[in-house]
C-alpha cells in the first residue's frame, strides 16, 4: 500500500469519528496537506506533513504510517508524529483555557435567572455594575 485517501486515512488515525465527518471538515477547508488546502481524495503517501484544526485545537503532524482499517487508539498513534512546536502550541492553549474557565460557587444552591444571565453578560464582555 503505498498511498491512501485523507479521509479515510483521517478516519484510521482516529482524528474523526466518521469519514463523513472527516469529509466535512477537509471541505470546510480545516485540513491541509504539505501547507495546500487539499480534497478528500487526495493520496496521502508517508512522509506527508498534514495541518489538523480541532476547534481549538491545531496539530501539525507527519505521516508515518498508513491503514487499510481503522485501528485501536494505541496503533493509531503510531500513525504519525505529531511536531514538538504543535505539542508546545496545544499545552499553552490547554492551560489558558484551563485558567480563564469560570468556575461558579453553587454552596449557596442553583443559581436563580438573574445570576445566570448576569454570568452570561460577563462571559460575553456586557456585564455592566449595577
Amino acid at each position: 500500500m503505498d498511498d491512501q485517501r485523507l479521509d479515510k486515512w483521517l478516519w484510521c488515525a482516529r482524528f474523526y469519528k466518521t469519514r463523513a465527518l472527516a469529509v466535512d471538515a477537509i471541505k470546510a477547508g480545516r485540513v491541509a496537506v504539505n501547507d495546500q488546502i487539499a480534497k478528500p481524495s487526495k493520496a496521502l503517501v508517508v512522509g506527508d506533513c498534514l495541518l489538523v484544526r480541532l476547534p481549538p485545537y491545531e496539530w501539525v503532524i507527519e505521516v508515518c504510517g498508513l491503514a487499510r482499517q481503522r485501528l485501536g487508539a494505541p496503533e493509531a498513534r503510531k500513525l504519525y508524529a505529531e511536531t514538538p512546536a504543535s505539542v508546545a502550541a496545544r499545552e499553552r492553549l490547554r492551560e489558558q483555557l484551563k485558567l480563564s474557565a469560570v468556575v461558579d460557587d453553587l454552596r449557596g444552591g442553583r443559581l436563580t435567572k438573574k445570576d445566570r444571565r448576569d454570568r452570561e453578560a460577563f462571559k460575553r464582555g456586557t456585564w455592566a455594575d449595577d
